[in-house]
């Protein structure tokens, strides 16, 4: 079964991706730093405007790597953010050397606990993507999800690499979520790779323009799209 998950800013988009039969929204703010946390009070009128799965952004900054003091915020909010209507969350973190950060990325999802999580494109952006993938699959506690692009510079330029990720292990498939300037171009390989999950953002914006809402028609091309390859 496939998956098609929107980037949602306000509630209008939220309506639209259902609209359009998306399967779920990530919630995040300012994509000018390629999404951090909202606030607690979109994230409840998101609520109120659909009844699609929701997850929603835990991170303090632009960059991958967290400090203390983010890092206690960001455990604070996950209960607010729960309670506003989040059923489910998006974080991960590098460390000073550009390796996972197990240890700051474990005491968020505890935190998060019992609701599942999605590892966001931090792996894309690892000293060495290649090692970092093993280490996050084995997070645990409620990971299901890894959303990546294959490379940090986007899907064009990874789309080869999730490909052979995916058609080697079949549970490593199962957890990728392709996403990151994801065309329909890629769709068909992905898929084929044994890809269920697609995440896309500008690409269900008129003229891919984060300023403009998300269009309901572009979601249904989209969600036609993914069924077709995804079989």
């Amino acid at each position: 079964m496939s998956l098609l998950e929107v980037i949602a800013l306000t509630a209008a988009d939220a309506r639209a991706a259902q609209d359009g039969g998306a399967d779920r929204i990530e919630v995040v703010a300012d994509m000018a730093a390629d999404g951090l946390t909202p606030d607690p009070d979109l994230v409840a009128a998101i609520r109120e405007a659909t009844s699609l799965p929701m997850r929603v952004m835990l991170r303090a900054n632009a960059g991958f790597r967290t400090t203390g003091a983010e890092l206690d915020r960001l455990r604070r909010a996950a209960a607010g953010l729960a309670e506003a209507g989040a059923d489910g969350f998006v974080f991960g973190f590098l460390d000073s050397a550009g390796h996972i950060d197990a240890g700051a990325t474990g005491k968020l999802a505890a935190d998060a606990a019992p609701l599942p999580w999605t590892f966001h494109r931090a792996l894309d952006h690892a000293a060495d993507p290649v090692q970092a993938w093993p280490v996050v699959r084995d997070l645990g506690g409620g990971l299901d999800t890894v959303l990546t692009a294959g490379s940090a510079r986007g899907v064009d330029s990874g789309v080869d690499v999730l490909v052979r990720r995916a058609a080697d292990d079949p549970e490593a498939a199962k957890m990728i979520m392709a996403g990151g300037g994801l065309r329909r171009r890629h769709v068909a390989a992905l898929a084929a790779a044994g890809v269920t999950a697609f995440h896309v953002g500008t690409a269900v914006r008129p003229d891919g323009d984060w300023d403009a809402p998300v269009d309901a028609a572009l979601v249904r091309e989209w969600r036609t799209l993914v069924a077709a390859a995804a079989g």
